[in-house]
This record gives C-alpha cells, sequence and structure tokens, in this order.
C-alpha cells in the first residue's frame, strides 16, 4: 500500500503527550469508532501544539522519521483507518 502523504495519528491509549516526527500532520483523537472529527494540524516553527478536540499535546522530536510517534502505537498505520 502506498505511504500516506499526511501522518496520521491517534491518542487511544490516552497519554499525555504524544512525540512524533512531522510537524504537519492529522488528529483523530481514538480510532473508530471513538474518533473526533479528523483535523488537520500544522505546527509551524512551533515545537508542540495541542489538539482542539481531545486536548493531546503534541510534541516534534526531529529523531523520529515524519510518520513515527513515541508511544509507537499512536502512529496510524496505512489501512487502519475508519
Amino acid at each position: 500500500m502506498a505511504e500516506r502523504v499526511v501522518p496520521h495519528f491517534h491518542n487511544t491509549p490516552g497519554v499525555a503527550v504524544i512525540e512524533i516526527g512531522a510537524r504537519e500532520f492529522m488528529c483523530e483523537g481514538e480510532l473508530a469508532p471513538f474518533d473526533h472529527p479528523h483535523v488537520f494540524l500544522d505546527m509551524g516553527d512551533a515545537s508542540e501544539i495541542i489538539c482542539p478536540y481531545c486536548s493531546t499535546l503534541f510534541r516534534y522530536d526531529s529523531t523520529l522519521g515524519p510518520h513515527a510517534a513515541r508511544p509507537a502505537e499512536c502512529a496510524l498505520a496505512d489501512g487502519a483507518t475508519a
């Protein structure tokens, strides 16, 4: 399957902070059927952003790949969307 152009992340585990390797991404909240509207977030030059729907704090980490997250289970794999 083709890799997503825009990385997608979720916070099904309910962690306070998700470290990600992208500054532009989609937040889905939790995995379906408990997801919120899928929103595009852009950190710009900042290193953190809070999702306006689920209040998850996303923190940029340049050591991670653009589709990677810490914790790893918060990165949505291809084909795993609702």
